[in-house]
């Protein structure tokens, strides 16, 4: 399937269509049509064979009506006038009587953020698998303890069309694509794991290119000898440093989900309110930015319709903004920030955040570590946990380091940061001059729906975390 996405001109009458919309928002405040084609692919190199290898077609519309603090939004796979119509039969219903006046339309705009181009098409499926063969094999003859290689290929092609009301038609194509691999290696019967990879909005063609990979099977591989030395992490409450780049996914979850429009206008976050006031620690500049070329949380527009921007949320410690959708938006009366996102056609858009990080410092990245007395440096970050009304979070290193009188020293395993994202914001001691952004592995789960997101940061010290560890 080579065509591009045209349901105006395949399934459905644009006029009629609109019509229908029209109806279907009659008395309400705003509300869409989202019609979606996306197309997948993975495919799993595990253990010297193919494991899985999938791919994955669909389309769709949601069709949504909001008034107030009400939407009303029904969906199908049916992109046809008669679903169309049941569909607006459904959402009228969160109008009822209506009484409100259409908000003005989302302004316009013709920037490209990444290619139109189907990743899955930089390649057939024989190439990606001999690659993935290539990868494995490799990371094998790296080094004699290598027991395992797992090697992925990942490509989506999404494409959207969205009505406006007022007759206006917003589309986009998004690419994706990603390259992982994970190494397991084995000595005196203590096994240890590494992983790498990354991707964003652009074709395989470059992820699949033998530099690239290569870089990326040396990287896991190289994590996961670091564990294979590592000793039990201490307990205690310490400064840590964090790295850059992907430990920017602490600052996502602790502090990034807190500044989403929707729990600051139910004053479920630990933010809300706090407008105007010093959230964090002087120096501290905290951006969600969806204007960034070819990167994986990405947006040329969100899923209403609103271009991407880059929006500062908190500048020199103090709270200057939310993330918002144009429901929450209008709700609080400031301006949408283009951070209506949803998963797909399936799924209503709510505020979500695209590329969060903060700005680097003036700190050198090595005085950053050197200044601490006791502590860990955590350069890595696996899963972790985030209540979004009290900001406490809990976090396991992937990768982290022994700190004593400013000297790194060993590896630690076992490692977990332990705290609340506005004490923490407060607690940052230094700002290292090495921003960086992830590679681009990022999902964002959020009632149900996850999208891909970017994170970044400096080098950062903070000061009296509390570490969970097992040595004694």
């Amino acid at each position: 399937m080579t065509n591009r996405f045209a349901p105006f001109e395949t399934l459905l009458d644009r006029d009629r269509a609109l019509a229908v919309l029209r109806a279907a928002v009659a008395g309400a405040e705003d509300g869409e049509l989202f019609l979606e084609r996306r197309r997948s692919e993975a495919i799993v190199f595990d253990d010297g064979r193919v494991k899985t290898a999938s791919y994955d077609a669909s389309e769709g519309f949601g069709l949504r009506a909001v008034l107030g603090e009400v939407a009303g939004y029904a969906h199908s796979t049916e992109i046809s006038e008669p679903a169309l119509r049941r569909a607006a039969d459904t959402t009228r219903l969160a109008v009822g009587d209506g009484g409100g006046v259409l908000a003005d339309a989302p302004a316009g705009t013709n920037r490209r953020l990444y290619t139109d181009a189907d990743p899955m098409a930089d390649a057939a499926f024989a190439a990606k698998l001999d690659t993935l063969r290539e990868i494995d094999a490799f990371a094998r003859a790296l080094d004699p303890r290598v027991v395992q290689v797992t090697a992925s290929l990942a490509a989506a092609h999404q494409e959207v069309a969205i009505l406006r009301p007022e007759g206006g038609l917003v589309t986009d194509i998004r690419p994706m694509a990603r390259l992982n691999v994970a190494v397991i290696v084995e000595r005196d019967g203590r096994r240890e794991s590494g992983s790498a990879g990354g991707g964003g909005r652009f074709g395989l063609a470059r992820l699949l290119e033998r530099d690239h990979w290569e870089s990326v099977a040396r990287e896991a591989l190289r994590i996961a000898l670091v564990n294979l030395d590592a000793v039990a992490a201490p307990a205690g409450v310490m400064d840590v440093a964090l790295g850059p780049g992907w430990p920017g996914i602490l600052l996502h979850e602790a502090v990034g989900h807190g500044l989403e429009g929707d729990f600051n206008r139910k004053k479920t976050s630990v933010f809300a309110g706090l407008l105007g006031q010093r959230v964090a620690a002087p120096g501290v500049t905290v951006l969600d930015d969806g204007t960034l070329p070819d990167r994986r949380g990405s947006i040329s527009v969100d899923d209403e319709g609103t271009a991407s921007a880059r929006n500062v949320l908190i500048e020199d410690g103090i709270l200057v903004g939310y993330m918002q959708d144009r429901q929450n938006a209008r709700l609080m009366g400031v301006a949408p920030t283009g951070n209506g996102r949803r998963e797909s056609h399936a799924h209503i858009p709510m505020p979500r955040m695209t590329n969060t990080y903060m700005l680097g410092g003036d700190a050198a990245p090595g005085d950053v570590v050197a200044g601490i007395r006791d502590g860990i440096w955590a350069v890595g970050f696996g899963g972790g946990q985030v209540d979004i009304t009290s900001g406490k979070f809990v976090f396991s290193c992937t990768e982290a380091y022994r700190v004593r009188n400013g000297v790194v020293g060993e590896p630690v395993k076992g490692a977990t940061l332990i705290g609340d994202g506005a004490t923490a914001l407060q607690q940052i001691r230094a700002i290292g001059s090495d921003l960086a952004l992830d590679p681009g592995m990022g999902n964002c789960g959020k009632a149900g729906q996850w999208v891909p997101v970017g994170v970044g940061q400096p080098t950062l010290l903070i000061g009296g975390l509390t570490v969970g560890g097992s040595a004694a």
